[in-house]
């Protein structure tokens, strides 16, 4: 029998974190190890035995991966190739016909099924889902033989219109199936039963693509469990914050992308809303990247519109993040201007910022920092050798200062200051340019770098408070453990609302619950209850824009469905257009299984009350100049302490920056709530 150990475990670019709950007890134990980018399963056992925990003894492994993710954007995925409708061949490749950058004639695409490995063949249904011409399975047969001689792995059999009739793209499957020698094949219609043939084909495509390399990371990770005892559930994080088990996973592994993120903003909805702020802006700075997302009424934002680069829409439901290059890592670099600029790239977890010493020679966010006096040169995570502080001064004036004429702790200054201008432009985007207002949300700051930048963020944005979580580093491991069980469907339907037979869409989403519900009981998880969400994308007639909206029930009326989406229109645009007719284009179900809720009061210290007295003093760079700063060990800080700026707060897995005017407290749950003032901090001469 398992144990009663709730395992979270999330590999991000530059570290694999993990934390460990105790369902009995409530104790908690957390871990931070270097990625192992080679074979992420090494990581995730390397944390296990890092916090002393025995795969036998954990009841349950939440995962949270990038190795989907990678494989796409790195596009070191499998060999794949296509099957479909004659005529049709070059969807893919055609896509909406835009540019990849937007002025000049430049830049170039490739798509994930070259065109050598793209067969057509002898079908076709048309939008109504009636059979124009039958399926060939001689050809289908022929199309197999072409692409495993030309050395495909996986297979997409992707028929226009198969959303509206998949009859054929399930027969061509089976006739695929008793040829193909493995289990890589994807029906689009499975994946997405959604109209639009290029982002359904994209979609279906991408599975694809990640599914052999996902199914031998997992194979490999599940297998090592298994040998060392392991007999709780094994799953594995959604991009829609939800989880699935490995079976779903290695089926439908294009859910995996954006796993970690996703579990990060899922972490800050949970613990912000335990905190009793529902609106908030989330913003995770690891090593790599700054991961923002919106959360309103304690729900993330969820999108079906999202894109994992030029020419690679993902049409399945994935929380809203916005991604940008600008991590502790990223590397700092004057371009062909002589202007300073920081990332997209980063020096990652090999060989990684100078500070790590481990071969690494380009100036990073994280050594600005170090050379600010924010981070301490003793307690830098994984660097075991000290820190050689005067290398990392050599390095920065001798790429940096001697260009533009500054000093290495100025270099360091304005590599803050440019990466801080990036990050709250990416904050911006998903904010001011959707419609909300940043002064009407929360701050949460996590990932080993957040609440270094977070406070200088929030004065640029105006936003009033930061929360900073009692175990930053490791929140998108937490987001694992408060995940619930979730698997979405969608349909397309394309009717007038007026003329839309509700008994129809009434059965249609009836019967998605169904399948939900019985998905959940093949994978045998633990869960307390089941949750149904319904929604529908809908415009108006003659518009291009699609908006989701949500329904209050299956049998739904026409008012109330109208009724939402003028609201919605309304909120997203600023106006009615109350005499325009609507169309339903698709109606979409989530189905949850409710897990038990996480303590978060586990979380926080276990200090005696007594008062916060400073471990230490450093000099620490603000502004325009030093400060003489107290620095306070964050396990000592015990609830109703209080902090005025500037204040360096150090943890295991993170460091808070408190600036000079802002006053920070820390609450029940170990959390820390920062009032920012609205002057920038000055400093003294030096």
């Amino acid at each position: 029998m398992a144990g009663s150990l709730l395992v979270g475990v999330d590999v991000g670019g530059t570290f694999t974190d993990l934390v460990v709950v105790d369902d009995v007890s409530g104790a908690v134990r957390v871990a931070k190890v270097p990625t192992t980018p080679a074979n992420q399963a090494d990581g995730v056992l390397a944390a296990l035995a890092e916090a002393g925990v025995s795969p036998g003894d954990a009841r349950i492994v939440v995962h949270g991966t990038t190795t989907a993710t990678n494989a796409l954007i790195e596009r070191k995925g499998a060999t794949v190739g296509l099957i479909t409708t004659r005529g049709f061949r070059d969807v893919l490749e055609l896509g909406r016909r835009t540019r990849p950058k937007p002025y000049g004639l430049t830049g170039s695409f490739e798509p994930l099924v070259p065109r050598d490995l793209r067969v057509e063949v002898a079908e076709r249904v048309d939008a109504e889902g009636e059979v124009l011409i039958p399926l060939d399975e001689d050809d289908v047969r022929r199309a197999v033989d072409l692409l495993l001689t030309r050395g495909a792995e996986a297979v997409v059999i992707h028929f226009i219109h198969a959303y509206a009739n998949d009859r054929h793209e399930r027969r061509a499957r089976d006739v695929v199936a008793g040829l193909w020698p493995n289990r890589y094949i994807t029906a689009g219609s499975a994946i997405l039963p959604e109209y639009r043939e290029f982002e359904r084909g994209t979609t279906a495509a991408i599975n694809a693509y990640v599914q052999p390399v996902m199914h031998r990371y997992l194979t490999r990770l599940a297998e090592a469990l298994r040998r060392r005892d392991a007999r709780g559930d094994l799953l594995i994080m959604q991009g829609n914050g939800g989880t699935m088990s490995v079976a779903v996973a290695t089926a439908h592994p294009i859910g995996t992308l954006m796993s970690g993120p996703a579990a990060g903003v899922k972490a800050a909805a949970y613990t912000a809303a335990a905190a009793g702020f529902r609106n908030v802006i989330s913003c995770d700075m690891g090593g790599t990247s700054f991961d923002v997302g919106v959360i309103r009424n304690a729900e993330p934002s969820v999108s079906a519109e999202l894109e994992m680069g030029y020419g690679l829409p993902v049409r399945v439901p994935m929380i809203d993040i916005h991604t940008i290059g600008a991590g502790g890592g990223s590397i700092a670099r004057l371009n062909a201007a002589g202007i300073l600029q920081v990332g997209p790239e980063s020096a990652g977890a090999a060989p990684g910022p100078i500070a790590y010493g481990r071969g690494g020679e380009e100036p990073t966010v994280t050594d600005a920092n170090l050379l600010l006096g924010r981070l301490n040169p003793a307690g830098l995570l994984g660097v075991r050798a000290g820190v050689d502080v005067e290398r990392i001064r050599e390095l920065f004036d001798k790429r940096l200062g001697a260009f533009l004429g500054m000093d290495p702790v100025r270099v360091a200054a304005a590599i803050v200051r440019v990466a801080n201008d990036r990050m709250a432009g990416a904050i911006r985007l998903v904010s001011l340019e959707r419609g909300h207002d940043p002064r009407d949300f929360v701050l949460f700051a996590f990932g080993g770098a957040g609440p270094l930048h977070a406070a200088a963020l929030a004065r640029e944005l105006a936003i009033p408070k930061v929360l900073v979580p009692a175990l930053p580093g490791i929140t998108s491991a937490l987001g694992c453990l408060v995940a619930d069980v979730r698997h979405d469907y969608v349909k397309t339907i394309n009717q007038d609302l007026l003329r839309m037979d509700l008994d129809e869409a009434h059965g249609l989403l009836a019967a998605q619950v169904e399948e939900g519900r019985r998905t959940l009981a093949t994978e045998g998880v633990e869960r307390e209850s089941v949750t149904v969400r319904h929604e529908a994308d809908v415009q108006y007639v003659g518009q291009s824009h699609v908006l989701t909206v949500p329904l209050p029930r299956t049998g739904f009326e026409r008012e109330e469905l109208r009724a939402a989406f003028e609201q919605a229109y309304r909120e997203r645009f600023d106006t009615e257009l109350g005499e325009m007719r609507c169309m339903v284009v698709s109606l979409r179900t989530a189905v949850v299984g409710r897990r038990r809720p996480v303590r978060l009061e586990a979380l926080g210290p276990t200090a005696s009350p007594g008062g916060a007295q400073p471990a230490g003093n450093r000099t620490v760079w603000f502004g325009l100049g030093s400060h003489e700063t107290p620095v306070y060990r964050r396990e000592q800080l015990v609830e109703g302490t209080v902090l005025a700026g500037p204040a360096i707060v150090e943890q295991l897995d993170s460091t808070t920056v408190i600036e000079p005017g802002d006053l920070a407290r820390v609450d029940s749950l170990g959390n820390l709530v920062i009032d920012v003032s609205a002057a920038a901090p000055a400093g003294s001469a030096g």
